[in-house]
């Protein structure tokens, strides 16, 4: 099976969105798939217009009205964010033509977060978020983990075990070092797709990032991005940043901005929910794709083994790609938070259903797990949730799946895949 055969979890929602909103946003990261989908969704009927095509381009600024008049076909506006001007061209056709499934917009930047934009399309618009493939994906599952979780299922991938080369927690670095963006998977070997990743970024970094903002200092912002990648899963701190870069903090803080309307970082919001007043509320920021994180960092598999901070640094964030790709997919609003207060207690990830139920999820680069391992969980669960059910969940490198008692659990990470 080649990456381009994958099927992706939001097919679904997107065939849903454009039976009943006049127009779709398909979001996420270049290079993550969106203009696939969008082609295998749309049919033969479809008007594909990409603006990465200069002429296109060109016609869409010179006149934005005259290029999404249409019949009643499906438009694909691919790379809309080079020409925020249509969004009120848009507005206007479907306001005129009220039928839904218009318009389907794919985008590599976040539109809104772009200078001189004003138009919303609040009340027309349904935004779906792509992210680079998540192992279940590429797996062939169905994004279950989180149902599951709340009724205290859990899968294991028995299709993957310690062998003689590798450990499980091995299989688990070799795939976050893939990380999920297609092309670089379809490379033949780590080098090669390495060098997929760091071209890649360059690009960005030379043109699409130049769409959202004034990079003064190119080598600044080159130093900044090594620096993010570096902090991913720990907590935001501007002025830890940027210690040692030549970056004023006004402008840190816009170009970390600029690259999370990239989809190249993101942030998880503090757990406020409660009464306990010593709770941090710093965000946590995590790279979007385990691939191109260690390809900033030029971690090979032999340099992370058995580096015990990288290694966990790595399946930390590759745990948080996986579940916010199941967040994503899913029907039902699920939030994602972390947790961490004044006496040093943390909980990595928290995840809130629509009842207000709690998983709570630690995670451990370890395959050893006992019960001081849910130290945090429990006080959590008999401090800060009160009314509605609670689950605490360590995801660690081990094969077995074992209770340890009143909704605690010791889950094989590979879990969020099965």
């Amino acid at each position: 099976m080649t990456p381009s055969t994958y099927k992706r979890w939001q097919q679904a929602s997107i065939l849903s969105a454009l039976k009943t909103r006049r127009v779709l946003v398909l979001a996420g990261s270049r290079q993550c798939g969106k203009t696939t989908l969008a082609k295998e969704i749309a049919g033969e009927d479809a008007i594909f217009r990409t603006l990465d095509d200069v002429t296109l381009l060109e016609a869409a600024l010179s006149d934005p009205h005259g290029f999404v008049h249409h019949n009643d076909n499906l438009m694909i506006i691919d790379e809309v964010q080079k020409a925020p001007v249509l969004l009120q061209a848009v507005k206007q056709d479907v306001d005129n033509k009220q039928a839904p499934g218009r318009f389907l917009l794919t985008g590599s930047a976040n539109i809104q977060s772009l200078p001189g934009v004003t138009e919303s399309l609040a009340g027309r618009v349904s935004k779906i978020r792509l992210r680079p493939l998540a192992l279940g994906e590429i797996a062939g599952k169905p994004p279950q983990f989180l149902a599951n979780a709340f009724q205290n299922k859990f899968e294991v991938d028995e299709s993957m075990s310690a062998d003689d080369n590798y450990s499980l927690k091995d299989h688990y670095l070799l795939k976050a070092i893939s990380g999920g963006y297609p092309e670089a998977l379809r490379q033949e070997n780590t080098r090669e797709s390495r060098r997929w990743l760091m071209d890649y970024l360059d690009a960005l970094m030379e043109r699409d990032l130049q769409d959202i903002i004034n990079i003064k200092r190119q080598d600044s912002m080159n130093k900044l991005v090594e620096v993010l990648a570096a902090w991913s899963g720990k907590f935001m701190d501007v002025s830890a940043i940027g210690s040692g870069l030549s970056i004023s903090r006004p402008s840190i803080i816009a170009y970390i901005n600029a690259l999370e309307a990239l989809y190249l970082v993101e942030r998880v919001r503090p757990w406020l929910k409660t009464d306990y007043e010593r709770v941090s509320k710093q965000d946590k920021l995590f790279m979007t794709d385990t691939g191109l994180m260690s390809a900033i960092l030029r971690w090979r598999f032999e340099k992370v083994q058995l580096d015990g901070e990288r290694n966990g640094k790595l399946i930390e964030t590759l745990v948080f790609t996986q579940l916010a790709a199941q967040i994503d997919a899913q029907d039902e609003d699920y939030q994602l938070y972390h947790y961490r207060d004044r006496e040093k207690r943390e909980i990595d990830f928290i995840v809130e259903n629509e009842d207000g139920d709690v998983l709570g999820i630690e995670v451990k680069a370890g395959s050893v797990v006992n019960k001081s391992s849910f130290k945090h969980l429990i006080w959590f669960r008999d401090n800060a949730i009160k009314d509605n059910d609670f689950i605490g969940v360590v995801l660690y490198t081990g094969e077995h799946t074992l209770s340890f008692g009143d909704g605690l659990w010791a889950v094989p990470i590979n879990t969020l895949w099965s």
